[in-house]
């Protein structure tokens, strides 16, 4: 009997070890190669589900008329996508149902409903529910969006946000990831690297107070950096510029927004539609704070617009023909055009050198 119990426990060992030495470390595949692992073992059963993972949102047939439903979510967990030592509840809130009404324009489409659902712990009072759903609301308000369920729950590792963006979209209007094809030209809206900025310069000013040993109590410096920490703390999904390319006419062929930096996006793009880009550094656009910004922080102002994220701007393509259509739309931008995809994906330097592109983005896993 004692020997049958040693026995078991060595299998138990023995077990267990093998257990955790066959476990691949996540961070070896990073947040989109485990989506695309994940993926391959998903299929679609149902005729409704037109589209699932690998756009900015799902694309559902419920109707089989000219338009089609689109859905988005996201998750945000305190500690890894926010930190409420500088980002207010408020703004926290406005921030997450803006991030996922983007999703929505990114697809080209038109965000109607949105589900909250959140985990808070006892730090937590009514109030400072209140203060998150008056940002939630005021993001829905500003583009007519319907807060229409959800849920509540406690957490015991800090505030935890998942939001569903339902929306609508014509069926010949939907622009995925995958429709770029080589000559187009590739846009963008607004400028770029600011929101990464914004954080670069609220770190700082976190680090300063906690190192604070005369316990007189640092106060921030964001003196002239306002544009910046607004990037950050308030980004502003672009439907304008959705209407702007309806009004002109133009249907992009592949369009995402940019919220892992551009290099990311543009590889999602090149590697959804088979095909390669190149883009030039002098055609990026980037606000005159944001170079002051990162001047002060002694760091590469491209590296900041290329890899930096959370900007919320559309990265799209259209046809070459619409040159001069694209061109008249106010805060577009045109960086670059989409080439074969044996050209691989680079960026052309001020001086002329081609640099290949490396897509960083953020890491989260």
């Amino acid at each position: 009997m004692y020997s049958f119990k040693i026995l078991s426990l060595l299998l138990c060992v023995l077990s267990s070890t093998f257990y955790y030495m066959a476990k691949t470390e996540i961070s070896t595949l990073g947040e989109f190669g485990l989506i695309k692992h994940l993926a391959k073992h998903i299929s679609l059963s149902n005729k409704s589900s037109e589209k699932g993972i690998g756009d900015d949102a799902a694309v559902l047939n419920y109707t089989n008329k000219d338009e089609r439903a689109l859905v988005t979510t996201d998750l945000l967990l305190e500690g890894i996508h926010f930190d409420l030592t500088y980002v207010p509840l408020k703004h926290l809130g406005y921030k997450a149902a803006m991030v996922n009404i983007s999703d929505i324009f990114a697809m080209n489409g038109t965000p109607q409903q949105l589900t909250v659902s959140i985990g808070v712990d006892k730090r937590f009072g009514v109030e400072d529910i209140e203060e998150l759903y008056a940002g939630i609301l005021l993001a829905c308000n500003r583009h007519s969006v319907d807060v229409v369920g959800g849920d509540t729950t406690s957490s015991l590792t800090g505030l935890c946000i998942s939001i569903t963006c339902i929306g609508k979209a014509e069926v010949s209007k939907i622009a995925y990831r995958s429709g770029a094809k080589p000559n187009d030209l590739i846009c963008v809206s607004g400028n770029l690297g600011a929101a990464y900025m914004g954080l670069q310069l609220l770190e700082r000013e976190k680090q300063l107070f906690q190192n604070d040993k005369s316990m007189q109590g640092v106060q921030p410096d964001f003196a002239g950096k306002e544009y910046i920490l607004q990037r950050q703390l308030k980004p502003e999904a672009r439907g304008d510029i959705i209407k702007a390319l309806a009004e002109a006419g133009i249907v992009p062929t592949s369009m995402m927004d940019i919220s892992d930096g551009l290099s990311s996006e543009l590889f999602h793009i090149c590697d959804q539609s088979g095909v390669g880009c190149n883009i030039y550094e002098d055609k990026i656009p980037i606000d005159y704070e944001t170079a002051n910004m990162a001047e002060e922080f002694n760091m590469n102002l491209v590296t900041a617009a290329l890899n930096g994220g959370e900007d919320y701007e559309l990265l799209f393509t259209v046809p070459l023909e619409l040159h001069e259509k694209i061109n008249e739309v106010k805060d577009v931008h045109v960086i670059g055009y989409i080439t074969e995809k044996n050209a691989g994906k680079y960026l052309t330097t001020r001086d002329g050198a081609a640099i290949e592109l490396k897509a960083q983005g953020w890491v989260h896993l």
